[in-house]
């Protein structure tokens, strides 16, 4: 089965740049709404990450709380976000779309059940923030086996020991944690330092999608540009609450945002 996170990567790396990842939460300001932002986006990302809204969040800043705010305020449901990423592939089949949120959701909507809504819906990958090596190796089997990608983690603290447990045990894309911080922050440490931690990872098994998230926004895309992917979250989330404020259409607003930081890779 082709996987179409390795393809997505594949087309990046064949026009020398990263892919461009972005990430919106489900249903923010709207489900409508967050569907257009989706469609419109993905003319310029190669993956669209997207987000359970979720009122207790563990890693995700204020713009992404925000967001997430929004959605739960408009009634945003774990099938509602399944139905915009169904609806989202209707149209863009070869785009690759990755679900991002907490345990807790799944579990209590229950492990197969939403693996069985996950396949329904075409969904290509799964980031579980909460879900942490080895406590995920279960889950991470039951998701290769319904062909969904389980994202695993990796941080600046993570021992070399503990890394190459997780990357034996990664599927197609390894998500590395710029700093420690939550999203959104301003970025700690210099480029050059986040990449050398970023290569000690990828020199580990070159053939694994490794990409670079949290605090990556236009001013610091360029200087991270050596990585298989970026990530870019709170600077969208941000757009959209910037637009709401303004009266502003957020879904140009929001494209153009990403029309440019995909422009600072290229």
């Amino acid at each position: 089965m082709v996987s179409l996170i390795n393809e997505a990567f594949k087309k990046a790396r064949n026009a020398n740049r990263p892919a461009l990842l972005t990430y919106t939460v489900a249903g923010d300001n709207t489900k409508k709404k967050s569907l257009d932002i989706l469609n419109s986006i993905s003319t310029f990302a190669d993956i669209c990450e997207l987000g359970f809204p979720h009122n207790t969040p563990i890693a995700d800043g204020g713009q992404i709380q925000t967001s997430a705010y929004r959605a739960i305020k408009n009634g945003i449901k774990i099938n509602d976000v399944f139905e915009i990423a169904k609806e989202f592939k209707l149209s863009k089949k070869t785009t690759p779309i990755i679900l991002m949120g907490y345990y807790n959701m799944i579990y209590q909507y229950d492990e197969n059940k939403f693996l069985k809504k996950c396949k329904s819906s075409k969904i290509d990958g799964l980031i579980v923030v909460d879900l942490p090596y080895p406590e995920n190796k279960s889950f991470s089997k039951k998701c290769k086996r319904k062909g969904v990608n389980f994202v695993q983690l990796v941080s600046p603290t993570t021992s070399n020991i503990r890394l190459k447990r997780i990357i034996k045990d990664s599927h197609d894309m390894i998500y590395y944690i710029s700093m420690l911080s939550t999203t959104g922050g301003k970025l700690k440490v210099s480029a050059k330092k986040i990449l050398e931690n970023y290569f000690k990872i990828k020199n580990q098994n070159k053939s694994k999608n490794v990409v670079i998230g949290f605090g990556i926004t236009e001013k610091t895309i360029k200087s991270l540009k050596k990585a298989d992917g970026l990530v870019v979250g709170s600077a969208i989330c941000k757009e959209i609450s910037k637009s709401i404020k303004n009266r502003q259409n957020a879904v140009t607003n929001v494209t153009n945002v990403v029309r440019r930081l995909k422009n600072k890779i290229k």
